[in-house]
């Protein structure tokens, strides 16, 4: 089974380069009475150039691509840095963020899924080498960091396939774990990349040193804000940047904590960098979570946690959904959902069998050991099961994992 539409098959040049009309065509037609031939015109051309882009930027985002190879009109409307930004910003339109699923292990290709036309797209991402580099996104930006050395890190574009190159970020060279996670702002037009690096101290299981470093596109340059050794606790993979606020998991290195995991959070806004702070904002799990997936929607930190059961705390027996408020008496944990049971068989019973990410109301969950994509919509508390990915598992241990982003075209790294 393959994709219906292969993305491949519109690059961003299609309306970023000079349009080259095909040869003229004929547009007359012969009456049924006298077989006189009349003049036709394009019905656009009666429109003035406010009004026919108005009219494009209802297009969904792929439609955008086939609209700047139909004529030279259309093909200046639709590359002109004043229409890009116009159509992100159509509210009229729902630009849904998209899922990325990769499919082999080898290499990072993949389909993306669009859930406003309900279509999987053949889509090659750029810079990534493999399907298991690190991954974090923000508002149509996607950060990438191999797995390997863990120092090329690259910001991109995956629609328009622009990308640059970070530096080399401080800190140890070689870590047990780290944590990537990015940050845009399309007010100023500028973004931020925050790397945990977790690695244990010689001789010592139950001390980890743990460290911040901080990317800013506007100055090019790494700040390492924190500077910290736990005790009893070790960094890992998850984490991310909600309303200038960096948060991260960390997880029990077999102490006296009741949870496997824990929260932190970090002010970023504090430019200034300290010592010995981190456990100061500890936030506690809602419950014992077998897993934990950390994102941002709309500005407020959601988790989506595997529970674990009572008697056996590392075997996953549901799946929830819980928000971070802000009150008066500090942070609280809200539970948004839990997965109904007709949903969640088949995810298995080991302590982390699925990947989750989301963005603005949308939340999407999918299960290591299948193709299949579930969504849950935060604000219509709907649960549903997307279009069935083009794609078959080719063995019984194949995995399969992926990510969401914005799909937006004025966003450059």
């Amino acid at each position: 089974m393959e994709a219906e539409t292969s993305w491949t098959t519109y690059p961003y040049n299609y309306i970023t380069t000079t349009y080259v009309p095909k040869a003229a065509e004929s547009y007359s037609e012969q009456s049924d009475d006298d077989e006189t031939k009349l003049q036709t015109f394009a019905m656009d051309s009666l429109l003035p150039n406010d009004l026919l882009e108005r009219i494009l930027s209802f297009l969904p985002i792929a439609s955008i691509f086939r609209a700047g190879t139909v004529c030279k009109r259309w093909n200046e409307i639709v590359s002109s840095r004043r229409f890009l930004w116009n159509f992100s910003n159509n509210n009229s339109v729902s630009q849904s963020s998209w899922y990325f699923m990769f499919t082999s292990t080898d290499d990072p290709s993949g389909y993306a899924y669009d859930p406003v036309i309900k279509k999987w797209y053949s889509f090659d991402l750029p810079c990534i080498e493999t399907s298991n580099w690190f991954v974090a996104s923000s508002c149509g930006l996607v950060c990438f960091m191999d797995n390997d050395s863990r120092n090329k890190i690259y910001v991109s574009n995956p629609i328009t396939k622009q990308w640059r190159r970070l530096t080399e970020p401080p800190g140890h060279k070689t870590t047990d774990y780290t944590a990537l996670s990015t940050s845009m702002s399309r007010a100023k037009q500028s973004y931020s990349v925050s790397i945990v690096k977790s690695k244990q101290a010689p001789g010592d299981f139950f001390q980890w040193e743990l460290s911040i470093h901080l990317y800013s596109s506007e100055t090019m340059t790494w700040t390492t804000s924190v500077t910290d050794v736990l005790t009893g606790w070790r960094g890992g993979d998850e984490s991310v940047i909600c309303d200038n606020v960096l948060y991260f998991l960390i997880y029990s290195t077999g102490g006296n904590s009741d949870h496997r995991h824990g929260l932190i959070a970090s002010n970023l806004i504090s430019s200034a960098s300290s010592r010995g702070s981190l456990m100061r904002s500890f936030i506690p799990m809602p419950c014992s979570l077998t897993c934990g997936r950390l994102m941002n929607l709309k500005e407020k930190l959601v988790v989506v946690g595997g529970i674990g059961k009572q008697d056996r705390p590392e075997i996953i027996k549901g799946i929830g959904i819980w928000c971070l408020k802000e009150g008066g008496g500090g942070r609280e944990w809200q539970e948004m959902a839990r997965m109904p049971q007709r949903f969640f068989q088949g995810f298995g019973e080991l302590d982390d069998v699925f990947a989750s990410s989301g963005s603005d109301d949308m939340v999407y969950i999918q299960s290591y050991g299948s193709p299949a994509l579930l969504t849950f919509d935060m604000k219509l508390k709907c649960w549903k099961w997307s279009q069935k990915c083009p794609v078959l598992k080719k063995f019984p241990l194949q995995l399969f994992t992926g990510f969401c982003f914005e799909p937006r075209l004025e966003i450059t790294p």
